[in-house]
């Protein structure tokens, strides 16, 4: 699901049900326990906490903050403010808590506060963290904690049933994905989800959470992962084109996003521009001799590389979306490559755009009184070469294909430049998703190396899904 993307349907009065059904094909909604516990790991290292009321039998005042230390032996110490043991020793895990945690169920009854961390909701747990250590665990209902996820993954102030789309769909993500560490299932950030606990819920997010109490996104009757991520830039993709590895899974498959676009989406489109020198040297051993340009051999479902080519004067390789991505600190391989050559000689601009398709059009442009202006207009011919004469001395640039090529001026008269855009997914879920982890990773976004919705700091990527910037119109 795109975040954005989701935000327009929201927009055009789609609801929260039909817009969980566009981005996750063939599925349905059920109902799981909203109360079962799920364990997100907050810190590790240092470890101190205030507003608990009792670990085991061991009364403890709300007001104090208490600090826990890894002993020797294994065992946890629970030490007060003037570095005096309170109670005795704790076999890990150690719980504190104001709440009351039995079996799977959570019920809360007040909040705890992890210094310099945050404020949240269940039972703390701690446990030695391998390094001398001990973890932070947050254990919580389902959707005490999904409530703190939705306003870190998505503005608070979208539209409710984008809200609603996001809660069911981060609901479900808790639920079927585990990061399998020692005592937790998740992680508080885009490693599995955003997690912001009680200072990230607001009026609007706890509503959506409320209104869609339980609810899950189900294939076959089974819980179904669903990815989510910032922006698609218009389609989504296939998942085993995202991970190479991955199983194809019927309700992953790449979907059109008319409205990814919305809310101003800063990963809608971009672009970016290269000298071919800079280009290459990003490139490294991708490329046999001088660059030409990077022809795009296979797309996935959406128009993301699977492979492509990349031509040099000493031959061509083969590479993958994922290595192009990688050379170029893409967030997507949601792309596209153009390389633009230009030379001024003898009142005629040459070059050539690869890759070029003859009888393209292209407009000549020239620079005077702090702006480009259109000054004529010809077509690619073979190869994409092109040659057009200038009507005077002055500065030009050639324009195609929504690009704009090096500027020339008598002064300077050859040019080359790499640009490329990239139209994304944080992605997730290219970015959707910015982020390590194994084949499979547990993070929509991240693992998307998309940025996330949430991300005005800076989402989920997350990555760059761009397109070219649009002429305007008096250059065209």
């Amino acid at each position: 699901m795109s975040q954005y993307g989701a935000y327009g349907y929201a927009l055009h009065g789609a609801s929260y049900q039909s817009i969980l059904a566009h981005y996750y094909r063939g599925t349905a909604l059920a109902t799981t326990n909203p109360s079962r516990v799920v364990r997100v790991l907050l810190a590790t290292g240092k470890a101190s906490f205030s507003g608990a009321t009792a670990a085991g039998s061991t009364i403890l005042k709300a007001a104090q903050t208490y600090t826990v230390t890894a002993l020797s032996s294994g065992r946890l110490a629970i030490m007060g403010s003037a570095g005096r043991r309170v109670g005795p020793t704790f076999a890990a895990p150690l719980a504190v808590t104001g709440s009351t945690v039995t079996g799977s169920t959570v019920t809360a009854s007040t909040t705890l506060t992890v210094p310099g961390v945050g404020t949240y909701r269940g039972a703390l747990e701690f446990r030695p963290d391998g390094a001398g250590g001990v973890q932070t665990v947050d254990a919580v209902s389902l959707d005490d904690y999904i409530r703190g996820v939705v306003a870190s993954e998505m503005p608070s102030g979208w539209a409710l049933a984008a809200l609603e789309a996001q809660a069911v769909a981060a609901r479900t993500y808790a639920i079927t994905t585990t990061v399998g560490g020692n005592g937790y299932d998740l992680y508080d950030d885009s490693r599995s989800q955003m997690y912001g606990g009680v200072g990230a819920e607001t009026p609007a997010t706890d509503a959506a959470v409320a209104r869609t109490r339980g609810q899950i996104v189900t294939y076959a009757g089974q819980p179904a992962v669903t990815y989510f991520f910032a922006s698609s830039g218009g389609y989504t993709e296939d998942i085993q084109n995202v991970w190479p590895g991955a199983s194809p899974e019927p309700w992953l498959r790449g979907v059109s996003d008319p409205y990814d676009g919305a809310g101003g989406d800063p990963y809608h489109q971009w672009s970016e521009q290269l000298g071919l020198s800079a280009a290459a040297r990003r490139l490294g051993r991708l490329l046999k001799g001088k660059l030409i340009g990077i022809t795009v051999t296979q797309h996935g479902a959406s128009p993301r590389i699977i492979q492509a080519s990349v031509s040099g004067t000493r031959g061509t390789s083969t590479v993958s979306g994922g290595a192009l991505q990688g050379a170029f600190g893409l967030l997507t391989t949601y792309a596209s490559f153009t390389t633009i050559t230009t030379n001024l000689s003898s009142g005629r601009v040459t070059g050539s755009v690869f890759p070029g398709r003859a009888g393209t059009t292209f407009w000549l442009q020239t620079f005077s009184s702090g702006d480009w202006h259109t000054v004529g207009h010809a077509h690619l011919g073979n190869a994409g070469r092109y040659r057009l004469a200038v009507p005077g001395p002055g500065t030009y640039r050639i324009q195609t294909l929504h690009l704009n090529g090096p500027a020339v001026a008598s002064t300077k008269l050859n040019a080359a430049l790499l640009r490329f855009a990239a139209h994304q997914q944080l992605s997730a879920m290219l970015s959707l998703q910015r982020g390590n982890g194994p084949a499979l990773p547990t993070g929509r976004l991240a693992r998307y190396a998309w940025p996330l919705a949430g991300h005005r700091r800076p989402l989920r990527p997350l990555p760059l899904v761009l397109r070219p910037a649009r002429l305007d119109h008096r250059h065209r």
